[in-house]
């Protein structure tokens, strides 16, 4: 099968490589229809994510028809039209029984890795370096999906594929962002970053009841997106000092919940600020560039809290503690449990309540991959968004 593979840092290329097989009587075999480049693909494609290795496969959001199914597998069948969770849950183990899949404790092989780095193993993710399982992903013709009797969303044919892909990844962790945040009615919501996982962040904010959402960026045709198809309020943090603004949108006292969808990879608009952390970050004396994070603390409303769900790899710097601690403020952070939050998010596509694929800029052919990985990593052409078909 043809395949998008990780062959070094700013690089990778479509591959032929062998069929996925059944390991395990728990397993389905999936005929993609569709994936997509995720935000947090440009991390291992940066080279920020450690133990990727040369051809392995990429890609953790991704749906199609189910072609296999292990002896084990109950409730699926060939020919079911599925859409698959990036994290790999086992569905039995304490954390899946409390919904926290993201967290399984039985889908890591590799889990000892991890421990060393974060002192305990979250789920092993599609496509998502060795210290994360060494899963193969989904940015391929095929794929093998472990626990599938309990990771596989069913979906109905009426259904396309661009406006449930996203139930795979960033409309969830959009979602988990905000109800993390426990956003409420009448809520002033702030949310930096108006990339995919951003501008889910903020229409889900709407959906909880917010009253106003100011989403952060220097894109601005990111923002006119946020503002054309969710209603948000802009702030562009290269024209305009975002605390500053903030304060004064919000009668001095700040935004009353902050979401993160930035993560390791911020921009910050004070040169001297941003070379600090690229330095530290290139020297390896830090591995993040936490700018989005420690605005969020600083403007945050004394009492509110900070929820972060742009991805972090390891230790940040100069993190603002004693605003943390002296305001009173909670922050809440995760990869995201996807399979909590697909059913409800199902219902609300189905219902007309939103229509995920507004945030699709770039349709192209799996075997573009490698064009789609630079135009989305360089901004090209308004990328946004790239779905790949095989």
């Amino acid at each position: 099968m043809r395949a998008t593979c990780w062959t070094g840092k700013h690089s990778v290329s479509v591959e032929t490589v062998p069929d996925p097989q059944i390991l395990n009587s728990r397993d389905a075999i999936v005929k993609i229809t569709s994936t997509a480049i995720c935000g947090s693909d440009l991390h291992l494609y940066n080279g920020f994510i450690p133990t990727m290795r040369k051809g392995d496969i990429l890609g953790h959001e991704f749906m199609g028809e189910v072609v296999e199914v292990g002896k084990g597998v109950r409730d699926l069948a060939v020919d079911d039209r599925v859409v698959i969770p990036f994290p790999i849950a086992c569905g039995v183990c304490g954390a899946c029984e409390r919904g926290l899949t993201a967290s399984c404790e039985n889908s890591n092989p590799n889990a000892g890795i991890a421990e060393k780095l974060m002192g305990h193993s979250p789920a092993a993710l599609f496509g998502y370096s060795h210290m994360l399982g060494g899963y193969p992903g989904g940015q391929a013709e095929y794929a093998r999906v472990p626990f599938a009797d309990f990771g596989a969303l069913k979906v109905e044919s009426d259904l396309s594929d661009e406006k449930v892909l996203f139930l795979s990844d960033i409309f969830p962790t959009g979602y988990m962002g905000a109800d993390m945040a426990e956003v409420a009615y009448g809520d002033v919501v702030a949310v930096w970053g108006a990339g995919p996982v951003g501008q889910f962040a903020v229409a889900s904010a709407f959906l909880l009841g917010a009253e106003r959402v100011v989403v952060i960026d220097r894109f601005d045709d990111r923002l006119e997106l946020a503002r054309r198809h969710t209603g948000a309020e802009t702030l562009n943090y290269e024209r305009v000092s975002v605390p500053e603004a903030l304060k004064e949108m919000t009668g001095g006292r700040g935004p009353d919940k902050c979401i993160d969808a930035v993560g390791m990879e911020g921009h910050h608009a004070n040169p001297a600020l941003h070379a600090y952390d690229r330095a530290k970050q290139a020297t390896m004396l830090e591995t993040e560039r936490p700018h989005a994070l420690r605005e969020a603390v600083m403007t945050c409303a004394n009492g509110g809290i900070v929820s972060v769900i742009g991805v972090y790899g390891g230790f940040t710097d100069k993190f603002p503690m004693g605003a943390f601690m002296n305001r009173y403020l909670t922050m809440r952070a995760g990869q995201c449990h996807v399979h909590r939050y697909m059913p409800k998010l199902l219902d609300h596509i189905r219902h007309g309540d939103i229509d995920p694929s507004f945030v699709i800029t770039h349709r192209m052919s799996l075997e573009d991959a490698a064009e789609g990985y630079r135009k989305f990593v360089e901004k090209e052409d308004d990328c946004e968004k790239v779905v790949l078909t095989p």
